[in-house]
């Protein structure tokens, strides 16, 4: 048994939910996807591989592996959330881009250990964080620039 499933089954049994298959089926869909997730769009691609599992219990169950600690939902833009597994990797912020919607993780320390510094310095306890930054990617950025005679200001 993966660590994750132990986690998962360890969390239903304490909030009294069985593992069904349809749960067990949809905590390994989750952790076989990569990058980052809508709900619709693991619908879609969960219904090819189990034409059985219906939408409610895929929701359900996203919500249930979200308070479990296993997957964390993350509002990115554009009034959707998206779910990408968290248990057993390194903690990342996002860049993501307005234009195409690209979503690039990162980790840097010196924003980390800053975070940190301030919560020291109001002696609050962080919990937790989610770190966004929103704008271009490289692509839109060229994709979308101005011709040479506009100006800000000048339309």
């Amino acid at each position: 048994m993966e660590d994750y499933e132990a986690k998962f089954r360890a969390y239903l049994d304490a909030n009294r939910y069985r593992m069904t298959p349809e749960r067990l089926a949809i905590l390994e869909e989750v952790f076989q996807a990569k990058g980052h997730f809508t709900a619709d769009d693991f619908l879609i691609h969960t219904r090819q591989h189990h034409p059985k599992v219906s939408r409610a219990t895929i929701y359900r169950t996203l919500d249930l592996l979200v308070q479990s600690g296993l997957v964390d939902k993350v509002e990115l833009g554009g009034n959707r959330a998206f779910y990408e597994y968290f248990h057993g990797r390194q903690h990342h912020d996002h860049l993501i881009c307005l234009g195409c919607g690209s979503v690039i993780e990162f980790t840097e320390p010196e924003i980390e250990a800053l975070q940190e510094s301030v919560c020291r310095s109001f002696n609050f306890r962080m919990q937790s964080h989610s770190h966004k930054i929103f704008g271009r990617c490289d692509r839109c950025q060229h994709d979308s620039e101005p011709p040479p005679s506009w100006s800000p200001g000048h339309e």
